[in-house]
């Protein structure tokens, strides 16, 4: 495109990872001589780099479409501004072919198929350079067969001038254009020219002895321009515009073959519209009351299911009542039983302690046992059994007061039960540990072992233990 109009485009080389075809649109306004021209470029990013290619087309035919429903929507206004709107409906499509030298592929049969109904196809074959002059022939010869068997119908240059006729006769036979483009420029002669350089030669550009770049150029910018503007306004936007209006109600004539007034379309269109709308109103409601009985069944059936369950749940919950009552009351009667057997028993045990009482009161006076010891004649020791067997009071002292004077020694109560030493006595031992305390008197500690029971002698063999003798 840089070539053909000889101005530098914007923009950036696309990648061919695109995941969609994608179609970049961008308006420039061109200036040569007194001449403007307002040139808008669609480029079609990532056509045919999809693996599955069967919808490749698609983006670009309902980009077409919407060019063409924008410039209807504004034809149809009451005030309509044509003069002053851009007009971005397309109005050629350049078709660039790859230099296979064999046929067509697939994809581009089937695009220019439904292309050739909403813009005005021009093949092209890119990059010609890459094929002999003899292969680019027969390759010519081989899409213009297969483009007529598959009805595909391309732009024809016009034969209706006479001015033009034989130009565009001869421009015809041409198609499709084989083509080289290039920015760069060398000096040929006297002349900067583009050209293609390689290591076996030059390409011009825009010698016509090397492509047909100056044929398309000359085709599509200063002698055709005005009927590539003026097709696709007659031929393509009104087929388009008379597809969109029957869709919408509206024909030429009646059935009776009379003209057909808009006013009565309208007004046919819009009852036939209110009457669809009354229709999915009424189907609407219906189906909003339908639901509203299922939903009602829905809640009188699980209120039931509810109802049942409360009183299944009450009924259980009477029959663990009753049960829990009747065990209450049995636990009753046990307990009431229970208390009159132990009111009977205490009464039995109050009459017998009391007959037996005396007995044992007057024997415990009686009985005062003393045990009397000597540890290395020095300590004397003093056990007597106070009321009860549940304790012994012992008094041990190492002073050198003679008996019945006044000692502070300290007293200690010993447990009456406790766990046995050794093993040595045949006796039921009861033994225990004293450390001797150091008090007003001098003492010396001392760490005695005794082995008692009770209303009974001190065995001698204590004297091997105590390393004393026992006085009585």
């Amino acid at each position: 495109m840089d070539t053909l109009f000889n101005t530098k485009f914007e923009g950036e080389p696309a990648t061919h990872t695109q995941p969609g075809v994608q179609l970049q649109s961008n308006t420039y306004d061109l200036q040569e001589s007194n001449v403007g021209l307002k040139l808008t470029i669609v480029s079609t990013v990532g056509f045919g780099d999809q693996i599955n290619k069967e919808d490749s087309y698609r983006p670009i035919v309902e980009f077409i479409d919407a060019q063409f429903e924008a410039y209807l929507q504004e034809e149809l206004k009451i005030r309509r501004l044509l003069h002053n709107y851009h007009d971005s409906r397309i109005h050629a499509c350049l078709y660039f072919i790859a230099p296979t030298g064999h046929s067509l592929k697939s994809l581009d049969l089937v695009t220019m198929k439904k292309l050739d109904s909403k813009v005005n196809v021009i093949p092209i074959i890119a990059k010609s350079d890459a094929i002999s002059k003899s292969e680019l022939t027969k390759f010519k010869i081989k899409i213009t067969s297969e483009l007529v068997s598959n009805g595909v119908q391309i732009y024809q240059f016009p034969m209706d001038d006479e001015a033009v006729a034989e130009v565009n006769g001869t421009m015809n036979a041409h198609l499709p254009f084989a083509v080289i483009g290039s920015t760069e420029e060398l000096k040929i002669g006297n002349k900067m020219v583009k050209v293609r350089q390689y290591p076996w030669g030059t390409v011009q550009v825009e010698n016509e002895a090397h492509c047909d770049f100056v044929k398309l150029r000359e085709m599509l910018i200063r002698v055709n321009m005005e009927d590539l503007r003026e097709q696709t306004h007659s031929r393509h936007y009104e087929l388009y515009r008379r597809c969109k209006l029957e869709e919408m109600g509206f024909k030429d004539t009646d059935p009776d073959s009379k003209p057909f007034s808009l006013q009565e379309t309208y007004e046919a269109k819009r009852n036939e519209f209110l009457g669809e709308l009354q229709k999915k109103e009424e189907e609407m409601r219906q189906m909003f009351v339908q639901r509203v009985k299922e939903k009602e069944a829905e809640l009188k059936e699980a209120e039931k299911e509810l109802h049942e369950k409360f009183d299944r749940l009450k009924k259980l919950h009477q029959d663990e009542k009753k049960k829990l009552e009747d065990k209450k009351k049995s636990l009753d009667d046990e307990v009431n039983a229970f208390k009159q057997r132990k009111t009977a028993a205490e009464l039995l045990q109050s009459q017998g302690s009391q007959a037996g009482g005396s007995q044992t009161l007057k024997r415990d006076k009686e009985k005062k046992n003393f045990y009397c010891f000597t540890v290395n004649s020095a300590v004397c020791c003093m056990l007597h059994e106070t009321q009860g067997p549940a304790f012994f009071n012992l008094v041990f002292s190492s002073c050198t007061k003679s008996k019945g004077e006044d000692c502070h020694c300290r007293r200690v109560r010993v447990p009456y039960c406790l766990k046995s030493e050794t093993n040595q006595f045949p006796l039921p031992p009861k033994c225990v540990r004293i450390h001797t305390h150091t008090h007003t008197h001098t003492h010396t500690t001392q760490v005695f072992t005794v082995s008692l029971c009770p209303g009974k002698t001190p065995s001698p063999d204590l004297r091997g233990i105590l390393n004393g003798s026992v006085l009585c």
